[in-house]
């Protein structure tokens, strides 16, 4: 579990192709510190588990399904990542309750340089349009993120400095892929009403 609240910035120092896998390498020494064999790090929102720890960084596996149905594919030498190790039961709650279990890939279509923040539009698949709702929350790329504008197939959020300066979203340009993970407790929601009253 993760609160969506970036540690640091990291760098994938190698991507190793296994036909139906990959191996990916991360350089960020604050993160690979006490990073040891099968921990979690969210890296751009996916939970991956730390295989070896390498110099001041680590490497994890990542399935094909991963590749395949998050923006993770994407990543190639020099990358820049969104890392967060997983949250102790002592953490502040900064963010919101994450997973780091992507739920879909949207794009950057718009940004709007404030004097102090940016706003960005993100597209949104229509089958999560349903999660999103105006104030919530939403991890993009493993960012905490509030909601302040929703359509059904897009969403704007508000990048304070912080944000720009320390993850990935404050150089993402138009049609950067990242991926989206909706607040769990709206489907859990959905799921409990669905199944109605019990009998």
């Amino acid at each position: 579990m993760f609160t969506g609240i970036v540690e640091a910035l990291g760098t994938v120092v190698a991507v190793t192709s296994r036909g139906d896998s990959a191996q990916i390498a991360v350089r960020e020494p604050t993160i690979a510190v006490d990073a040891g064999h099968g921990d979690s790090i969210a890296v751009n929102g996916v939970c991956l588990t730390v295989v070896e720890r390498q110099g001041e960084g680590f490497v994890a596996d990542v399935m094909g399904e991963t590749l395949r149905r998050t923006a993770l594919g994407a990543l190639h030498e020099g990358s820049p990542v969104n890392l967060e190790r997983a949250a102790m039961l002592s953490s502040r709650m900064g963010g919101h309750l994450v997973q780091g279990h992507v739920d879909g890939v949207g794009e950057v279509l718009e940004r709007q340089p404030g004097e102090h923040w940016d706003t960005v539009r993100f597209s949104l698949p229509r089958s999560l349009s349903r999660y999103v709702v105006e104030k919530g929350s939403i991890a993009v790329d493993g960012v905490s993120l509030t909601v302040v504008a929703v359509d059904e197939t897009s969403f704007g959020v508000g990048l304070i400095p912080t944000t720009l300066t320390s993850t990935t979203l404050g150089t993402a340009g138009i049609g950067a892929r990242v991926n989206l993970e909706v607040d769990i407790l709206a489907k859990y929601v959905e799921k409990l009403l669905a199944a109605g009253s019990p009998a």
